[in-house]
């Protein structure tokens, strides 16, 4: 493998993973923007990822030639065996396992340890590199359970029954997983959505996700008038926050999920009054037993807190080496549509 400006080259078989800008042959790890670009000339993915970019690209531009890789099927490309293995980040997110020689490489893309009703579990493979992500690469970072900040979620519609609770959602994979995760602990009602989140949503059904009753947030019946879904759960990307269209809602109680609401400031700098830690990807205990898993003598580390990893791999014996792969981690929203963006909206991250 070989570190390029448009990111991780496999020399022997001519093709990239997870390519910054568009290529002639690409392998995609997942559907999230700092991953899976458009216009490369041949992608192959997962059923689900190559859906997704044609969700969210339009269908010209989400690979001029697709090629669906089932989970464990052997691809063999210019003698390099290729392997997709379920990642448990988002909706048909894959580790890409590349046998070459004798040799293997696992390239992990963005991952998480912890159940997630909405996609198939990580899957550790034994190899000799293993490039992995670091998102949240640092002892600070560990995520508690996801059903407990659920259920603070539950407990604060309870206390305060007259106000609509608007959680800061990631559109690919986080607004899914939250909503099925509302639906194990009880909450049958339905749940409200920003448009931005429907298409995604939609999909996820069609590929048998069961999420329940969903709705689109409706207009109020007066220009200017609010008061809407008192009670009520209201899922929006994170930028819908600083917009005109909040004021529809009774009184918001403004919540955020995600790994980043471990750092009070973000939460306090954002505004949040609830802030519920739920992140898709993995914590400090689960990066370093995930490395402990995978056995492999030599860790890549893609992007994040690369520096305190390979500082820990280095102390347990093991080759670290930080790849420093540009446009990593920026997991942008597609943007809210204008009708509801004023100009000074900003998208902000939310892992």
């Amino acid at each position: 493998m070989r570190v390029t400006p448009q990111g991780l080259y496999c020399v022997p078989g001519d093709f990239f993973i997870d390519p910054g800008r568009a290529v002639p042959r690409a392998i995609i790890t997942h559907g999230h923007a700092d991953h899976a670009r458009p216009d490369h000339d041949h992608v192959l993915a997962s059923a689900e990822t190559l859906g997704i970019m044609q969700a969210r690209m339009g269908e010209g531009r989400a690979g001029r030639q697709r090629q669906v890789a089932v989970p464990g099927e052997v691809v063999r490309h210019r003698d390099v065996e290729i392997r997709l293995v379920p990642a448990g980040h988002v909706l048909g997110s894959c580790q890409v396992v590349l046998d070459w020689q004798g040799s293997r490489i696992v390239i992990s893309g963005d991952y998480k340890r912890r159940r997630d009703p909405t996609c198939a579990p990580f899957e550790p493979v034994t190899c000799d590199v293993f490039v992995t992500e670091a998102t949240f690469g640092l002892p600070v970072f560990r995520h508690p359970d996801a059903a407990a900040e659920v259920a603070r979620l539950l407990e604060s519609l309870r206390l305060f029954p007259d106000r609509a609770h608007l959680v800061g959602v990631y559109a690919l994979g986080k607004a899914q997983r939250l909503i099925a995760l509302l639906r194990e602990a009880g909450w049958d009602r339905t749940i409200y959505l920003h448009g931005a989140l429907l298409k995604l949503c939609e999909l996820y059904e069609a590929f048998g996700v069961k999420l329940g009753p969903l709705a689109p947030v409706p207009a109020p019946a007066k220009r200017g008038a609010g008061g809407l879904l008192a009670g009520e759960v209201v899922l929006a990307p994170p930028s819908a926050e600083a917009t005109a269209w909040i004021r529809r809602l009774a009184e918001p109680l403004v919540c955020a999920a995600s790994g980043w609401m471990r750092v009070r400031q973000r939460a306090k700098a954002r505004g949040v009054e609830l802030p519920l830690i739920i992140s898709d990807h993995a914590d400090w205990d689960e990066l370093l037993a995930t490395i402990d898993e995978v056995q492999a003598p030599e860790i890549w580390v893609t992007h994040g807190r690369d520096d305190a990893l390979v500082h820990a791999m280095a102390l347990r014996g093991l080759r670290g080496r930080a790849l420093h792969l540009l446009g990593r981690g920026e997991e942008d929203e597609d943007p809210v549509p204008p009708e509801t963006a004023p100009a000074e909206t900003a998208t902000e991250q939310i892992a």
